[in-house]
């Protein structure tokens, strides 16, 4: 039996290097915004939509990304991600007022925007097709990972310095990414044939990968409307829960999963993973529901992370399969901008919940997506199940 090739390249170490360096600086702020936003004088309801400003940047901006993904340089586009969530991060530390905040507040966001498509696409391009899979989901436990440990790591530090100082870190890790790619031997340039896609004409959308960025969306709700809200429905609840530590399981959980899993990503059909997804996010909900020790809670983080912490990098690298060559970064896009959707409505619709329901229905309500999501599976089943077939 021939033996494995790895696809631990010096490269593709380096671009998973990065992309943890970028998500773990604009995940570093989030806590911390809106409150900063109010020190400097704004209204709660400003201060809000400054936090929400990236999100909504990003979903406009996607398909620009996307375009630019597969027609230059992906390490220029990487490098300029770098430097622009640099500016905007350091705009941070030395903005007056709210208004200028909310400026460096859509700089931070461009840059994020190019960082999540660009780099994607780019350690997709750094391994052989067959293992597409596999690298998104090492991909994915680096961004679980600063996901998981930035938040923890700016709220406490906060605390102690106050905000000024507590976001160098987060603007120091945003320049690390810009240091970083010039070390990346292949720059991922396009190549001039797929790059024209024989009209060049721009695309909004890649429609291959359309359904993949629905379900992720659908998936992506109850995951960010926990994100943003589990720490009020704890206090609401009144519950005595080490709610600080739930997104710390997710992300050991989801690391030990996906180390486990690797090489399957590039093996098992698109079906199977959505199967045990939609099981393990109905298990979450209800865990959260139900809800009332530690224990339940580590049940439910670790349902999080087999559910949407899984469907996520098979849906990342699902859209990418899908996709013609010449439209992977434009598969990105798509794909990111379910995520970004997902990233709006699930605060928003749990806001909605919270304020016009009972709070035991805040969870049980968002298990209304699992019937959604199985009826766009079915509809397009056989495109998703052969996307492992293609490479």
């Amino acid at each position: 039996m021939a033996k494995r090739e790895s696809i631990y390249t010096k490269d593709v170490i380096l671009v998973m290097i990065a992309s943890f360096c970028f998500m773990f600086s604009n995940m570093y702020c989030n806590p911390l915004i809106n409150g900063y936003a109010q020190k400097l004088g704004a209204s709660s309801t400003f201060a809000g939509m400054i936090a929400g400003m990236m999100s909504l940047v990003a979903m406009f901006l996607r398909p620009i990304a996307g375009n630019l993904t597969d027609r230059i340089s992906k390490y220029r586009l990487a490098s300029w991600g770098g430097l622009l969530s640099f500016i905007g991060v350091t705009g941070y530390i030395f903005v007056p007022n709210s208004g200028l905040l909310m400026l460096f507040r859509l700089i931070n966001g461009t840059g994020y925007v190019l960082c999540t498509v660009c780099m994607t696409t780019w350690l997709a391009s750094l391994v052989p097709l067959s293992h597409v899979g596999e690298a998104m989901g090492l991909y994915g436990i680096m961004n679980a990972l600063a996901m998981a440990f930035a938040p923890a790591v700016s709220i406490n530090l906060y605390h102690v310095i106050g905000y000024r100082p507590a976001i160098i870190v987060s603007a120091a890790a945003a320049l690390l990414v810009a240091v970083i790619v010039q070390f990346v031997s292949d720059r991922s340039v396009p190549v001039k044939k797929l790059r024209s896609n024989g009209s060049g004409r721009i695309k909004i959308i890649q429609k291959s990968a359309l359904p993949v960025a629905a379900m992720t969306a659908l998936f992506a709700i109850p995951y960010f409307a926990t994100q943003a809200d589990i720490v009020t429905y704890v206090e609401q609840r009144h519950l005595t829960v080490a709610v600080g530590a739930y997104f710390m399981i997710y992300a050991a959980v989801l690391l030990v999963i996906r180390l486990c899993l690797r090489t399957k990503f590039d093996t098992v059909r698109f079906g199977k993973w959505l199967i045990v997804s939609l099981l393990a996010n109905v298990f979450y909900l209800i865990m959260l529901s139900i809800m009332k020790t530690n224990w339940e809670m580590a049940l439910a983080a670790a349902g999080m992370a087999l559910g949407y912490g899984i469907i996520y990098s098979v849906c990342q690298s699902t859209a990418l399969m899908l996709a013609p060559q010449g439209e992977q970064g434009l598969a990105s896009s798509t794909f990111f901008l379910g995520v970004d959707i997902g990233m709006t409505l699930g605060p928003v619709l749990g806001g909605l919940i919270d304020q016009y329901l009972p709070l035991k229905a805040f969870y049980p309500v968002m298990l209304i997506i699992v019937p959604i999501i199985f009826l766009i599976y079915l509809g397009d089943r056989k495109e998703l199940n052969g996307a492992v077939a293609k490479h």
